[in-house]
């Protein structure tokens, strides 16, 4: 029986390889984009089976009607992948305002809206799988990017807190936590902030350090997606690509020997 999937942030990157795939092979997809038009080449491929939604997600009510459009017209969601998001570069103190609230916007609030849109529907249904787009970086940390970070740590933190809640109504939960893909995440699609000097050691190094091979192929991803989407017990934590495992394995064994050299400081402090 094929699935009914809705992507968000469909009209390029992850979003649309992930939806040509699943085309590819009998299901039927809801793509949400910004600009409607961007789905055209979609719709002309996979006609009737592509169902175009024009969706800004950082729009709360626009997220809740896109949702029941879409159940609406399918009949229900299998699937949703909420991949819709973009990424800032720049330190900290170099990032304004309205650029760290932007990211947050998007990145965990629309997904949010979205998330809250759905689980009422597959909970109606007593089925469902939530994907959430995150990133390895949500579970490790890399300067330059650190309001990023933040929004995917955030993402992480809720999609944990979300997976507890819904399991009784037979949602399953899952992030998908890529390393660096070559997308346009890290080209057209990304924000940049205005450079402060003090930073360029640290910048250098970072940039200095993302070395071709450690960009993966996006369109390798395709394979493993529809693995987790088949699978009957999908992981919370799904990590992409070969940079992922080691760098979050050795972050973690660094974190799991600090909280050991501290322990008995930590007990202390509790009192009793």
């Amino acid at each position: 029986m094929s699935k009914i999937v809705l992507i968000t942030g469909a009209s390029r990157g992850f979003g649309k390889i992930w939806a040509k795939a699943l085309l590819e092979r009998g299901d039927k997809v809801a793509a949400t984009a910004r600009n409607i038009a961007d789905l055209d080449d979609l719709v002309a491929l996979y006609g009737d089976a592509v169902f175009p939604v024009q969706l800004d997600v950082n729009n709360r009510d626009a997220c809740f009607a896109a949702v029941d459009q879409v159940n609406k017209h399918f009949g229900r969601i299998d699937v949703l992948i909420n991949n819709a998001g973009f990424g800032l570069f720049g330190a900290i103190e170099e990032t304004t305002e309205a650029q760290a609230r932007a990211q947050m916007e998007t990145n965990f609030f629309g997904l949010l809206w979205v998330t809250q849109a759905i689980v009422p529907v597959m909970r109606a249904q007593g089925s469902g799988h939530i994907i959430q787009v995150s990133s390895f970086l949500g579970l490790v940390a890399l300067p330059v990017l650190g309001l990023y970070n933040a929004s995917k740590y955030a993402v992480n933190g809720l999609s944990e807190t979300l997976a507890a809640e819904v399991k009784g109504f037979g949602i399953q939960v899952s992030l998908i936590e890529p390393n660096g893909f070559s997308t346009d995440w890290s080209g057209a699609s990304a924000v940049q902030t205005v450079d402060n000097e003090a930073y360029a050691p640290v910048k250098k190094a970072f940039f200095e350090a993302a070395t071709p091979e450690s960009w993966g192929k996006p369109e390798a991803t395709a394979k493993a997606v529809l693995k987790l989407i088949d699978s009957q017990n999908p992981p919370l934590h799904f990590l992409l690509g070969k940079v992922a495992y080691p760098a979050v394995k050795q972050v973690y064994e660094g974190r799991l020997a600090e909280f050991e050299a501290w322990a008995e400081v930590s007990a202390e402090a509790h009192g009793h």
